[in-house]
C-alpha cells in the first residue's frame, strides 16, 4: 500500500495566536481550519461568558464535540442532559439537536472540535472581527445566523432549551 503525498503542511500556532472573531456572546479563536487542515478537522477555542446558551440547533453534516477547560456547563443532546466541568469531553452526532449552556459565575473557556472541517468558517461569516482583547457580545440577528446557519449544514431549530 502506498502513501499518497499531501499539500498539507505542519503548522502550529502558539497561545493566543489564531484569527479571532465575536460571535454572539463568545470570543472565537480559530486553530485548526478548514484551510489549514485539507478540510478534516476545525478546532476553535472559546470563551464564553456565564449565562451564554446558543439557540437549539442541529449540524446535518458534521460532529461536534467540546473540550471543557474552565467553567461549568449544562448539555442538551436530543433527550439526554449532563453536565461538564474542567477536563470533560462531550461528542454531539451530527443530525441530533443539542445546546449548552455555561452555568457558574466565571468566564468559561473551551475547544469545539468539528469533523469535518466547517465550524471555524461558520464562525467567521456569523461573527465579527475581534479587534482586542475580551468578551464583546455581537447584536443577534436570528434571521441572518439562521441563513449562514443553512449554508453549513445547520439548522436552527428554536430558542435555547435552557
Amino acid at each position: 500500500m502506498s502513501v499518497q503525498p499531501t499539500s498539507l503542511h505542519p503548522y502550529f500556532l502558539r497561545a493566543n495566536e489564531g484569527e479571532a472573531v465575536w460571535y454572539t456572546t463568545l470570543r472565537m479563536t480559530l486553530k485548526a481550519t478548514s484551510k489549514s487542515t485539507g478540510g478534516t478537522l476545525s478546532l476553535v477555542e472559546a470563551l464564553a461568558a456565564p449565562g451564554t446558551t446558543p439557540p437549539w440547533h442541529v449540524h446535518h453534516h458534521d460532529d461536534e464535540m467540546f473540550y471543557i477547560l474552565d467553567g461549568s456547563f449544562l448539555f442538551k443532546c436530543g433527550d439526554e442532559r449532563f453536565e461538564g466541568s474542567p477536563g470533560t469531553f462531550v461528542f454531539l452526532p451530527r443530525g441530533i439537536p443539542h445546546s449548552f449552556k455555561v452555568v457558574g459565575e466565571t468566564v468559561a473557556r473551551f475547544l469545539v472540535l468539528g469533523t469535518p472541517a466547517g465550524v471555524d468558517q461558520y464562525f467567521v461569516d456569523a461573527g465579527t472581527p475581534a479587534l482586542e482583547e475580551g468578551l464583546r457580545p455581537q447584536p443577534i440577528d436570528f434571521q441572518k445566523l439562521a441563513a449562514i446557519s443553512a449554508q453549513y449544514g445547520m439548522e436552527i431549530l428554536g430558542p435555547s432549551p435552557f
